[in-house]
């Protein structure tokens, strides 16, 4: 691999994954992104009491995406075998959590509205 190319990280994705489950997860991440952003715009604002449920619920996402990886990629903890695989590992980890909180602010938005303030 000579480039880093988006093209060439969609296959190797597809690889990693497969094309339908790999396809799957980008139509997930894309709903989940275009319902984020229209909480965000019919709320104007940002619930502080949802964000905190959304931030203490990242460690559960991390775990997820971890685990998803290695199920899927069959792959375990003891196959790690130095510094590259600990940084994709953390990476994993970290769009998990993030993911994860992002997904939960949202479920919550759209579960619980906001009430509406008089005046």
């Amino acid at each position: 691999m000579q480039e880093m190319t988006l093209a060439t990280l969609i296959a190797v994705f597809q690889e990693m994954f497969g094309p339908v489950l790999f396809w799957a997860l980008v139509t997930t991440v894309v709903v989940i992104t275009a319902l984020y952003v229209y909480v965000l715009i019919r709320d104007r604002s940002l619930s502080m009491r949802r964000f905190l449920l959304a931030q203490l619920s990242m460690p559960i996402g991390a775990v997820a995406a971890v685990t998803f990886v290695e199920v899927v990629t069959d792959s375990h903890l003891r196959d790690i075998g130095g510094a590259i695989d600990v940084i994709v590992l953390l990476g994993v980890a970290l769009l998990g959590a993030f993911g994860f909180a992002v997904l939960v602010y949202t479920a919550q938005s759209l579960v619980r509205r906001q009430p509406q303030k008089a005046g």
